[in-house]
């Protein structure tokens, strides 16, 4: 009977064939090889990507650092209560991080500043026109540079030949050298006296 169990089994695995342990560790390496470097791909991808986003974000708070904003009124100044000479405007930075130069240009057209601003009515367009600054209160970072916590008074001279009178509007746009553009769109009242609030 014992004799007939054992032939039995014997007979009963005949045939089959098993893994060994030799295959079963190749398998098992070509398993991690594969992980490991799908594994390696993502994070360089993730690692990639997420300098990339930093690098975004550290561009876009440079660029908010250096913006400025208008405070108060946009006055129109006239000499003869007819037609605007110049236009006064308060500027001052929007969030208290960085310094801006506001170096001014003059009426020299070859002179190179830093913020330009631009001139426009329906009739008339006028790019880099002349214009000052001067500090409102005391200045910490010298004399052109606008400052954290600083206000600056910027006077633009209309530009010669341009005639803005009664009824009038007119677009000035302060472009910096890094940060965004302010846009000032005012229009004139009936009657023009020496100083005019504008909406």
């Amino acid at each position: 009977m014992f004799n007939k169990l054992i032939r039995a089994t014997t007979t009963f695995h005949r045939g089959q064939k098993g893994i060994t342990g030799l295959e079963t560790a190749i398998i098992l390496i070509a398993f991690v090889t594969v992980a490991s470097v799908l594994a390696y791909s993502v994070l360089s991808a993730g690692i990639f990507s997420a300098e990339k986003g930093k690098e975004t974000v550290y561009a876009g708070l440079d660029q908010a650092q250096s913006s400025m904003q208008i405070r108060g009124d946009v006055l129109a100044l006239s000499t003869d209560n007819t037609d605007i000479s110049s236009i006064q405007f308060t500027l001052a930075s929007v969030l208290g991080d960085a310094a801006v130069d506001m170096t001014p240009n003059s009426s020299n057209a070859s002179d190179n500043n830093s913020v330009v601003i631009n001139y426009s009515d329906p009739s008339n367009h006028a790019e880099n026109v002349v214009w000052t600054a001067s500090h409102l209160g005391t200045s910490r970072f010298g004399a052109n540079m606008l400052g954290p916590g600083e206000a600056m008074l910027i006077t633009v001279t209309v530009p010669q030949g341009v005639t803005v009178g009664a009824y009038s509007s007119f677009t000035l746009q302060v472009v910096p050298t890094k940060g965004a553009a302010i846009t000032i769109q005012r229009s004139l009242p009936a009657s023009i006296l020496p100083v005019n609030d504008v909406h």
